[in-house]
């Protein structure tokens, strides 16, 4: 067993235009107050990284490594969730992931995904560069309008949007291989790797490729009503990066999972700062230790009520009080004598004791 990491912190939500969140300096100095010891960069703000600086200058991540170091931090991913959501997505989504893009392909698809392979191509050659073993993306969904299996899903349309998918993964998995870099992707609503099921037929699409691993995220369970402590027995060999994120569920009779496209603070699944919502996260650190998981726990703030200062003041605690010390030596392990050569059978009585 190993000790998990921790605590770490996603830059994301906490990124903002006013100081000390407008520069990976001015959060890097935060973060470090706040007591963590490791962030996770969103490839997509160009505050805190220059992406395809970072693909191309060997001086450009010794000095991002440097700023992060000055604070006493490591940098334990880069993350890309909209630009991998963007590898394959479905029309119905077009104008938001406009939204995200640069100007220069908006209102074009097919370019708009090609920018978005270059910058997941980028961002394979920025975590080689700064020494990282994952990298941390949404899968994309082409198939999310079909979820639920009502009579509008056409026949086939789930084999060939998974087909298509793989398709356009594959090359980019083989170039995280070349950069010795897993592909962690968070099983996530929204994205056609959702849950088990669909990580596994992911994974057999791409004939079980060696970098497609796993982002665990348990907050995302508890709003599916999955079963996010089997999910760890089934893949844990899969998993690779921890997002510790608490969620709550209370359904009524007007609303459940689903929401009733209430907004966030009125729905019945909803994301919650850590140790606010219904996640057992004593559980779930105790299991990713027995598995030997030796990866970052690392604060992912998405609470629908708390301000984001309060939650990350107090995530970085929490996750620390989380954080189990493997034991060094078996528990009483000085009271088991070592027998001498016949003695387990004898003290069975299937031979007669030797003498002294």
């Amino acid at each position: 067993m190993k000790t998990i990491k921790g605590p770490g912190i996603f830059l994301a939500q906490f990124a903002d235009d006013t100081a000390p969140f407008d520069t990976l300096d001015g959060l890097a100095g935060w973060v470090a107050r706040l007591g963590f010891a490791g962030v996770q960069i969103p490839t997509w703000d160009d505050r805190l990284i220059d992406i395809q600086r970072a693909a191309e200058s060997q001086d450009y991540c010794d000095e991002i490594k440097g700023i992060l170091a000055a604070q006493g931090l490591e940098l334990t991913e880069l993350c890309s969730h909209p630009i991998g959501h963007m590898v394959a997505v479905h029309p119905a989504y077009d104008r938001a992931m406009d939204h995200i893009a640069p100007p220069a392909v908006r209102g074009d698809p097919a370019a708009r995904q090609a920018w978005a392979v270059r910058h997941m191509e980028q961002c394979a050659e920025a975590s080689h560069r700064l020494g990282l073993t994952a990298h941390v993306t949404f899968s994309g969904s082409l198939l999310w309008p079909y979820l639920y299996p009502g009579m509008w899903r056409p026949a086939g349309i789930i084999d060939e949007g998974f087909a298509e998918l793989t398709r356009r993964w594959r090359p980019l998995l083989d170039r995280f291989d070349v950069a010795g870099v897993d592909v962690c992707y968070e099983v996530h609503a929204g994205e056609d790797i959702h849950d088990g099921r669909t990580f596994e037929r992911f994974l057999d699409g791409v004939n079980e490729h060696s970098r497609c691993r796993i982002l665990f995220d348990p907050s995302h369970f508890v709003l599916q009503q999955l079963d996010y402590l089997e999910y760890i027995d089934l893949y844990h060999e899969f998993i690779r990066v921890f997002h510790v994120k608490d969620a709550e569920f209370a359904p009524t009779g007007r609303q459940g999972t689903y929401g009733g496209y209430a907004n966030w603070v009125d729905r019945a699944a909803r994301f919650r700062s850590l140790g606010d919502g219904d996640v057992d996260f004593a559980k779930i650190f105790s299991k990713l230790t027995a598995y030997g998981y030796d990866g970052w726990a690392t604060l992912e703030w998405e609470c629908c009520l708390k301000h984001p200062e309060q939650g990350a003041a107090e995530g970085a605690a929490f996750i620390r009080n989380h954080v189990i010390r493997v034991a060094d030596r078996v528990f009483a392990s000085d009271a088991t004598p070592e027998p001498y050569p016949g003695q387990n059978r004898a003290d069975l009585g299937l031979t007669a004791p030797r003498q002294r």
